[in-house]
């Protein structure tokens, strides 16, 4: 079958820590969560999500969407991949492209909570990272988040995008793929239709203490991506593409967030899911931001991933000022 959207990354269970006796500093020009050393320290809770992971979250959402979605990942053959398989199929996503490595682990991740914000403690097992035989190529290829030892499967990626051009990478690098650089990259960044990071992931990728946004999407842009978001946290998105850039504000909370994981990949994957549909990408990224608003509100990057009729519910709802403003 071919599918409008596949996602590739690593899929991983997430452990929320609800921490109770911890305290926030600024230090250090950071934000920095703080625990004493050596002791005891209580929690108020622990909530597991199956099924994570920023690639396995763009599937989901691409699905909710209404696209016909799958996914491309690699899990060991344990309880905790099986859990994982289950809760991917139960969300709608094909799971064909799925490899399973005996005596391997599947990956399990701990977000300590403080508030709405977080720390992720992580570690991607290793896996023998390839592209399916099988996979027949899809209207856009969705490639985020994995291991630091797949660093060959980028290539392998570029390749499959340049042999099938009817295919549209969208591309969210992860902390690794980040860390390797534009030119180590730079096959990737060279075959890639949607590019996103936020301002201060874009700033590292160009080696650059820019601060003009608009500087910092054509700066990515010269890599080789045709349409480039940058989000700059409570200050909005941004976006450029043959129309110009754009700017975006936040949509506003309904409520205080409940934790801010999973954000970055709503906004990502639904606007890649929007442009899909037919919008425009300013008008496209306007969705994401409704779906990120959405997803804070629960905990858990899929929880609160709205389907397709609900955003469009939210858009109508938008403040006057919720518009895209030519930068």
């Amino acid at each position: 079958m071919k599918y409008d959207f596949v996602a590739v990354g690593d899929i991983t269970t997430d452990a929320f820590i609800r921490l109770k006796d911890a305290e926030e500093l600024m230090d250090h020009g950071v934000r920095e969560l703080c625990v004493r050393f050596g002791d005891k320290v209580p929690y108020e809770e622990v909530t597991e999500v199956r099924a994570v992971g920023n690639a396995a979250n763009a599937a989901v959402s691409a699905h909710r969407i209404g696209l016909s979605s799958a996914f491309v990942s690699w899990m060991g053959d344990d309880e905790n991949g099986r859990h994982c398989l289950d809760t991917l199929r139960s969300q709608g996503v094909a799971d064909e492209y799925v490899t399973v490595e005996k005596d391997k682990k599947t990956n399990y991740h701990y977000v300590l909570m403080f508030g709405p914000e977080r720390t992720i403690l992580i570690k991607h097992e290793n896996y023998t990272y390839h592209l399916p035989a099988t996979l027949e190529a899809p209207r856009y290829l969705y490639f985020s988040s994995i291991s630091e030892t797949a660093r060959e499967f980028h290539h392998e990626v570029a390749a499959y995008v340049r042999a099938h051009p009817e295919t549209k990478l969208a591309f969210q690098p992860g902390t690794f793929q980040i860390k390797l650089g534009a030119e180590e990259l730079k096959d990737v960044y060279a075959v890639t239709e949607f590019f996103f990071c936020n301002k201060e992931e874009a700033q590292l990728i160009l080696k650059s203490k820019e601060s003009d946004v608009k500087k910092l999407m054509e700066g990515i842009r010269a890599l080789g991506p045709k349409i480039v978001v940058v989000t700059d946290g409570p200050n909005g998105s941004n976006i450029l593409d043959d129309s110009g850039a754009w700017h975006i504000p936040m949509y506003p909370d309904p409520a205080p967030p409940k934790n801010r994981t999973g954000a970055g990949d709503a906004t990502a994957s639904t606007t890649v899911a929007y442009v899909a549909l037919g919008l425009p990408p300013h008008e496209a990224l306007m969705r994401g931001l409704i779906n990120a608003a959405s997803v804070v509100q629960g905990i858990g990057a899929q929880t609160k991933l709205l389907p397709h009729d609900e955003i469009e519910v939210w858009y109508g709802k938008r403040p006057a000022d919720f518009v895209a403003t030519a930068l």
